[in-house]
């Protein structure tokens, strides 16, 4: 089986989180590696929302500028990559469903968990946040893509869509 890929932030970590002290910012670092080394390089299977949560929290948690994210999923729900697909501004980010669905089936994955950042903090999905959720789920479908989650970070919280009942 082909080892997990990570894709490279859109910037270094250290430059996404420059208002943190130096020492959190390392400890980041690391909570993200060692989240990295057991959900990605293992290729656990991610069947607790609250593992996935934690991982998409400390990648999104913190960055002033909105980024759409996805985790391709095997048919088992492990991890084949992260990948930051989109970078916007404080407000919003411009999220294209046709690169999103090219970069899903280049991947070969059979489920997909999307997440963005809202830097207002406020993690509650807009209605632009639920009609994209549910375009992108409508395009996958045609290519029996699962879409698993789309969950929002915010301060210190993620809001699954999935859990409120929305998915």
């Amino acid at each position: 089986m082909k080892k997990p890929q990570l894709s490279l932030p859109l910037e270094p970590d250290h430059m996404r989180r420059a208002d943190l002290p130096e020492s959190d910012r390392e400890l980041v670092a690391n909570a993200i590696r060692c989240l990295e080394q057991k959900y990605l390089v293992k290729q656990d299977c991610l069947t607790n929302p609250e593992a996935t949560r934690n991982f998409l929290k400390l990648r999104l948690y913190g960055l002033h500028y909105e980024v759409f994210a996805c985790l391709y999923l095997d048919n088992r729900h492990r991890v084949i990559r992260y990948e930051e697909l989109f970078r916007g501004t404080i407000d919003g980010a411009s999220v294209h469903p046709r690169e999103v669905l090219r970069k899903v089936v280049e991947t070969g994955a059979a489920a997909v968990i999307f997440a963005h950042n809202h830097p207002s903090g406020v993690p509650e999905p807009s209605q632009a946040d639920l009609r994209l959720t549910q375009r992108l789920r409508e395009g996958l479908s045609l290519f029996d893509v699962r879409v698993i989650d789309h969950m929002i970070v915010g301060d210190g919280e993620a809001v699954s869509m999935a859990e409120r009942g929305v998915l």
